[in-house]
């Protein structure tokens, strides 16, 4: 079985998402405990200077040093006075004999066990004064920073991983679900346009066989009149996809639309084809008016053409659609409603989907013009309802903000 490139691509970039976050996350890590290493260490190297200086700087004699500290002094005839139980190999008697014969201090670091000694040798008087001090509290310290830094570089691995990788799954959320939008959009539009195509396509060959065989004008005029009609209806559905790819581009760029005007201009539009199915059409507007929005004159225009197409794609002979315009406050309202074959209030919400079917029992398809309707009103900040019963009628229901000032441009 085939995997799906846009799932496999969305996979690695969600790896590679997460391996570069984590990898950021303990990489900061690093430095931070680098840092925080660097810190203890000088103040261990500062403390334990300070102590020698001011040891060395006061001591009379080697007796009660500090913990963990012992004095040792050499007097002129080489001999070395220690403190009582003075580590084995102190004191350092070539830093005594180098330090007595050039009179500079000297700090220097003593190897042993558990980190060693830090000694400081000075010259005070006529005597060499070494004083020594054991660093293995300073290394257990360091042991115990160092195991804890490595305890926290592995939890904070495995919490950069985690967090990484549900980041890269929340960001690349949208991308999946942009694409799989893009995969059913591609898919349905292809199943929407091959109806009014085939259906060219079938006619045309028809024509043509009929001009072949030499017919008069009077025989192939239902064949071009079929050919109008289907490239009316190819025409829509361009019209709506156009519109659904402009839709997300479109400029904030807003004039005044008579929203009664848009209306009385799409029933005449449909004028014949409502005559031709034998269906009534009317407008009904209140005396509340100026019915004036602030919006896209032809992108409102084609959301009422949908409607007013839906209806009439669903009202038998001798129904009626009509459109009601009203106002309340600063809100338009426009409703489409026919007294048709209606719809299963199950499927209210479920119209306004892209290239929706109807119910079980329902084969209708919706296209993409209520979808476009929805998006087109909100959009334009309002909203859109519909209202339906099987048998008795459909109602779409517009709300739009009032434009300011109520003119039109």
């Amino acid at each position: 079985m085939r995997s799906d490139p846009d799932r496999v691509l969305l996979s690695r970039a969600r790896r590679v998402m997460a391996l570069q976050t984590a990898a950021a996350i303990t990489v900061s890590l690093l430095v931070l405990g680098f840092l925080a290493l660097i810190v203890v260490v000088h103040s261990q190297n500062t403390a334990t200077t300070k102590l020698l200086k001011q040891t060395a700087a006061t001591t009379d004699d080697v007796n009660d040093p500090p913990p963990d500290v012992w004095i040792f002094k050499q007097h002129p005839d080489g001999t070395v006075e220690a403190s009582e139980d003075a580590p084995e190999g102190l004191p350092d008697h070539s830093v005594l004999d180098r330090v007595r014969a050039d009179g500079m201090p000297v700090t220097t670091t003593i190897g042993g066990r558990e980190g060693g000694y830090r000694a400081l040798t000075r010259l005070r008087g006529d005597q060499v004064v070494q004083v020594v001090t054991s660093r293995h509290e300073q290394h257990d310290e360091l042991e115990r920073l160092l195991g804890a830094l490595a305890v926290g570089e592995f939890v904070g691995l495995l919490v950069a991983l985690l967090s990484a990788a549900l980041l890269a799954r929340r960001a690349t959320a949208p991308l999946a679900q942009a694409l799989a939008r893009q995969r059913h959009f591609v898919a349905d539009a292809s199943h929407e346009l091959r109806t009014p195509l085939t259906q060219l396509h079938t006619r045309a060959q028809l024509l043509q066989m009929d001009l072949r065989a030499g017919a008069d004008l009077a025989n192939v005029t239902s064949d071009v009149d079929h050919l109008v009609t289907g490239t009316r209806h190819l025409g829509e559905v361009v019209d709506d996809l156009l519109l659904s790819s402009q839709l997300s581009r479109r400029d904030d760029a807003r004039l005044p639309v008579d929203i009664k005007a848009v209306a009385a201009d799409v029933l005449a539009n449909q004028a014949d084809r409502a005559e031709a199915q034998e269906v009534e059409l009317g407008l009904r507007a209140g005396t509340a008016g100026p019915f004036v929005v602030a919006g896209h004159h032809a992108a409102l225009r084609r959301v009422l053409t949908a409607l007013v197409d839906n209806a009439l794609s669903h009202t038998p002979a001798g129904g009626h659609v009509r459109i009601d315009v009203g106002r309340s406050g600063a809100t338009i309202t426009v409703v489409v409603r026919d007294d048709g074959t209606g719809f299963d209030p199950a499927d209210t919400e479920r119209i306004f989907a892209r290239f929706a079917r109807g119910g079980d029992h329902d084969q209708r398809r919706f296209g993409l013009g209520l979808a476009l309707a929805r998006e087109v009103i909100t959009g334009h900040g309002g909203t859109i309802e519909a209202w339906g019963r099987p048998g008795h009628g459909a109602a779409f229901t517009i709300r739009l903000p009032a434009a300011a000032g109520g003119d039109t441009a």
